[in-house]
């Protein structure tokens, strides 16, 4: 889990929307309103459509479709290492040793193949099958997108015992292709730099560990590929190598590392159905969550679609066929449900096909409708086999699920009780929420504040218009180490899902949210870093599109107040601290310094100023920006495992002040 900086507005804004009947003023809508963009100026202009933002992620967005490329030629069998380097100058260098970009002159556009690639949207060798049987990427969009979007750009191909090479700035070639003959040269490859457009990204700062994770699962998904990734920016210089014989099996059991597990390896499953290749592998944990990672031709596709929808049918179908026919459930027993044989779950779904159909540009969601046919057919006959060879791991598997079924059958009583006492549609709030006047849930917000001194002083501070304040008593409940029924019998939890009024889990609905700013303020301690956790992992497990929307935010209370003579300066971190000193201090001048450990030393005044006032504080705006480092994170932090969460901390300890997610 990433929080990153980012101040919520309080006031919401009156954007002017451009007609859809033409620009003009006058109302006249003529031939000379139609603008036609050229070449890549519409990427230029319109960054967003390809690469979704031009914040980080879309930074990121570049460096993946170049290494794709590289990538569908690993897939293709024609490529066997790939090199990503972070140069100290913040150029990104992709190195492969593939075939090579073909350099001959293209029949319709009369340039090399490689100018074509690099300059003409929709140009590739991934349509219709000829060069690549699968692919990521773009498909014919993605180079020239980065060559768009790149300050400056050059692509060097080695093949035929030649080195061929061009130059782009902001897209546009820099001359012609240069040719340097090497007649000893026996490698081929691509290397592709390039520096990314200062005008169009917000900032030029690659997140090493973030891309790492990316990496990481390029390798898990491409069995054999090494794939090296090297950052050399000045403080920031390490280098890390990935090579999965295992493929997704190896990738199923790092995510399961530091857990108890039902069975001793992976459960695999490897066969090609038509024209899908299907990689599937799954093991069992004994924890209560699920985790399933889902991708196509490598690319992650964190909102499923059939290949992910075809893995449940299978699972759900031989898990219950199996249980009936070694009489693990009864004639006049239900079947378990998909959620049962789910939990403690850990499943990686891999399929490779021609023609992936994804709904939306950037690929979240797979739509080919066979593709579920394919892949149900192939988990189910690998599962079934599994279960008859090991029949031990099929009891223990099939023990869990009908475990799992009680639980949920506990869970729904006591979801139904607090439903009809009216506790979780916030028909009946909570006694110590302080509510906010406004109704409107985009300029509300709400703040969970840990202890009650603070929750005094924030009730009494706070604009009453759109802040509301809910007090909470102390740690809430660990919901990574329990089920449901006993979630929701922990008072602070249930009062909490009252105020919010969406409900949780399954019947989680943001449209009844009543808050889409919820902050929460904790003391800048040991104390109130594990609170923090612990209201984060209950987020992650319960709501996460919540903090997939952006709703959720930490507030960020200053840790010191400096007086130099009668001027008072609010400084948030230990390095600003240090750099105050530094830099306002003059010599002879005294400076008093206050550390404020606890919420509830401010009086409410100081309270509004330096944490609550909009114009003045400053928040940090949850995000996931990675499942599986996020589902690593909180099952190593808050699972029942001492082991693998002390390494955690001893690993972590030296690079963070204040221990947070």
């Amino acid at each position: 889990m990433v929080s990153k900086p980012r101040e919520a507005p309080t006031k919401r804004g009156s954007a002017t929307r451009g007609s859809a009947r033409g620009g003009a003023q006058n109302g006249s809508y003529t031939a000379s309103d139609i603008q036609v963009l050229e070449g890549l100026e519409a990427v230029r202009r319109r960054p967003g459509m390809y690469i979704g933002t031009t914040d980080q992620r879309g930074l990121h967005h570049l460096v993946y479709e170049i290494v794709d490329n590289s990538v569908d030629e690993a897939m293709a069998g024609f490529c066997s290492r790939i090199d990503i380097v972070i140069e100290k100058d913040s150029w990104v260098t992709v190195r492969d040793n593939g075939r090579g970009i073909p350099v001959d002159k293209h029949k319709t556009t009369g340039k090399s193949a490689l100018e074509t690639i690099m300059t003409v949207l929709h140009a590739g060798g991934k349509f219709g099958g000829g060069a690549y049987k699968v692919s990521g990427g773009l498909h014919g969009v993605g180079a020239s997108v980065v060559n768009a979007l790149a300050r400056k750009m050059w692509v060097e191909v080695r093949r035929e015992g030649k080195i061929y090479r061009q130059e782009y700035e902001r897209g546009h070639p820099k001359g012609g292709l240069k040719t340097t003959p090497e007649p000893k040269q026996k490698h081929t490859g691509t290397t592709t730099a390039w520096l990314a457009d200062d005008e169009i990204f917000d900032s030029i700062e690659y997140d090493y560990d973030f891309l790492l994770q990316r990496f990481r699962e390029m390798a898990y998904l491409t069995k054999g590929i090494w794939i090296q990734f090297v950052d050399k920016r000045e403080g920031h210089e390490r280098e890390m190598n990935f090579c999965f014989e295992g493929g997704v099996a190896s990738f199923v059991r790092h995510v399961n590392k530091g857990r108890n597990t039902l069975s001793p390896r992976p459960i695999y499953v490897e066969k090609t159905v038509e024209t899908t290749q299907v990689d599937c592998a799954i093991q069992y944990n004994d924890g209560f969550s699920q985790v399933e990672f889902s991708f196509v031709n490598t690319i992650n596709t964190i909102d499923g679609g059939a290949h992910l929808t075809g893995f449940r049918s299978a699972l759900t179908r031989v898990l219950n066929d199996y249980a009936r026919k070694n009489k693990f459930l009864k004639d006049d027993d239900q079947n378990l449900s998909g959620d049962d044989v789910r939990e403690g779950l850990v499943a990686v779904i891999s399929v490779k096909l021609p023609e992936p159909q994804f709904e939306g540009q950037t690929k979240t969601r797979l739509g080919n409708a066979e593709v579920k046919t394919h892949v149900e057919s192939a988990v189910a006959e690998g599962l079934t086999q599994y279960l008859e060879e090991h029949p031990q791991d099929g009891r223990r598997i099939i023990e869990k699920g009908i475990m799992a079924a009680r639980a949920r059958e506990a869970a729904r009583k006591a979801r139904d009780l607090v439903v009809r006492k009216g506790l979780l549609d916030g028909t009946m709030l909570p006694g110590k929420l302080a509510d906010c006047s406004e109704r409107d849930p985009e300029l509300c917000e709400l703040y969970l504040v840990v202890g009650f001194s603070a929750g005094g002083s924030a009730k009494t501070g706070r604009d009453r218009r759109f802040q509301a304040i809910l007090p909470l008593k102390g740690k809430i409940l660990n919901v990574e180490k329990a089920r449901m029924e006993k979630m929701l019998a922990h008072e602070e939890i249930r009062a909490l899902i009252t105020a919010l009024g969406s409900g949780f889990g399954d019947t989680l609905d943001l449209a009844k949210l009543r808050y889409h700013r919820v902050i929460i303020m904790a003391d800048a301690d040991v104390d109130g870093s594990h609170i923090r956790t612990l209201l984060l992992t209950f987020f992650f497990r319960y709501m996460r599109e919540l903090i997939d929307s952006g709703y959720l935010y930490i507030a960020q209370p200053p840790l010191y107040r400096i007086a130099v003579g009668r001027q008072g300066t609010w400084i948030y971190s230990d390095q600003d601290r240090d750099n105050f000193l530094a830099t306002r201090v003059k010599e002879g001048q005294k400076a008093t310094i206050q550390r404020y450990k606890g919420l509830g030393e401010m009086n409410p005044e100081q309270l509004w100023e330096t944490t609550m006032d909009p114009e003045q504080r400053k928040m940090l705006r949850v995000t996931i920006e990675d499942a599986m480092k996020a589902e690593e994170i909180f099952s190593t932090l808050m699972g029942d495992e001492v082991a693998p969460r002390k390494k955690w901390i001893q690993g972590h300890a030296t690079q963070v002040k204040n221990l947070d997610i």
